[in-house]
């Protein structure tokens, strides 16, 4: 059987490489519960941006102080940027605040986790709503808007992924994370065939523009993993173009076994009304469980999602993917803060599978 790519480590024993289990009966670890005085705290700050007369997109770490939370925060940045990847800040109650409020909150917190946010679609949003929404086909089928499971999958830029749970289903749509590391380290040890395949640059995604590269990386002493089966294999709301060279049986082989190692590592976090995620999008696989909306406002699922980049603690880039990130976070472009979900063309599904 074919070793390792060169330079590729034998195991990652990292902070990084975790199973669900590890957290299972631990689950401070990942959970950061805000008190009442770290409340009382981001009020004090919300009010006092307020009162500055500036925009959502002017929130910083000096517009927006939190000069004992903040340093809470800066650690949570090193999980999840340096350390195990993920972190749950829990504790607000969306009830209590209108949704420009509510919205400060969330970009206060998390510019202390990550400073810098990215564009998200060639329109510029800052914010895309995650709801349900059967009113066309495409909406419906859209892992964006639908109801069904999806896959293990990264978003297509940023360092860092992060939600906000403005509201929770009736039943279901549970977070549910696992460790890029770990899938590499069964596969190193187990299948160094199939990492051999994943290094590659031959995968040929079809969106959001027809590109080949790998989906696993060795940059700069870290290893990274990115991809969405939807622009590599079809999705119902993306049919695949029949001009574009299909996967090898090799290459499917090797997407079954990570979305197979991923569900049997795989943490499920039972999410709440208020809580922020935050996922480090180079090493964490992230998927949904389907879900059930009930009748009332506050029973229908509803996230609102950022990719961000911290410029500290923010990973060296591989030359494959950083166009993606370019549009991100440095293309001289507008950007667009719909505190809302918007119609179609404000946010383009077509091009956009997640």
């Amino acid at each position: 059987m074919p070793g390792l790519p060169g330079g590729f480590p034998s195991v990652l024993n990292t902070e990084s490489s975790w199973t669900g289990q590890d957290f299972s009966l631990d689950s401070h670890k990942s959970i950061l519960n805000l008190s009442a005085a770290d409340i009382k705290e981001l009020e004090n700050a919300l009010e006092t941006f307020k009162n500055s007369g500036q925009d959502g997109g002017n929130v910083t770490r000096d517009t927006f102080k939190l000069p004992v939370l903040g340093d809470t925060l800066r650690q949570v940045s090193q999980d999840v940027n340096s350390g195990r990847g993920f972190a749950v800040v829990r504790g607000l109650d969306p009830r209590k605040y209108c949704v420009e409020d509510l919205t400060l909150l969330y970009l206060g917190i998390q510019v202390y986790i990550a400073n810098e946010q990215g564009r998200q679609d060639k329109k510029g949003n800052m914010l895309v709503h995650i709801i349900a929404d059967n009113s066309t086909a495409q909406h419906a089928e859209h892992h964006r808007h639908s109801t069904s499971s999806i896959t293990f999958h990264n978003e297509e830029a940023g360092d860092v992924v992060s939600w906000l749970t403005r509201s929770t289903a009736i039943a279901g749509g549970k977070c549910i994370i696992a460790s890029g590391h770990t899938v590499y380290n069964v596969l190193a040890n187990t299948r160094p065939d199939i990492i051999r395949t994943l290094a590659r640059s031959d995968w040929p995604f079809a969106y959001p523009r027809f590109h080949c590269r790998p989906i696993l990386f060795n940059h700069q002493g870290k290893v990274i993993i990115n991809f969405g089966r939807a622009p590599l294999l079809g999705s119902a709301a993306h049919p695949r173009p029949e001009h574009l060279p299909a996967l090898s049986a090799r290459q499917v082989e090797a997407l079954d076994a990570v979305e197979a190692i991923a569900q049997a590592t795989q943490l499920e976090i039972q999410t709440q009304a208020g809580d922020m995620h935050f996922i480090n999008n180079l090493v964490v696989l992230h998927r949904r469980e389907g879900f059930v909306n009930g009748e009332g406002s506050h029973e229908k699922r509803h996230l609102v999602r950022m990719i961000l980049r911290d410029s500290q603690l923010g990973w060296a880039i591989p030359d494959e993917l950083k166009r993606d990130w370019f549009d991100a976070f440095e293309k001289d472009a507008d950007r667009a803060w719909h505190l809302e979900p918007m119609p179609e063309g404000f946010f383009p599904l077509r091009i956009n599978t997640n």
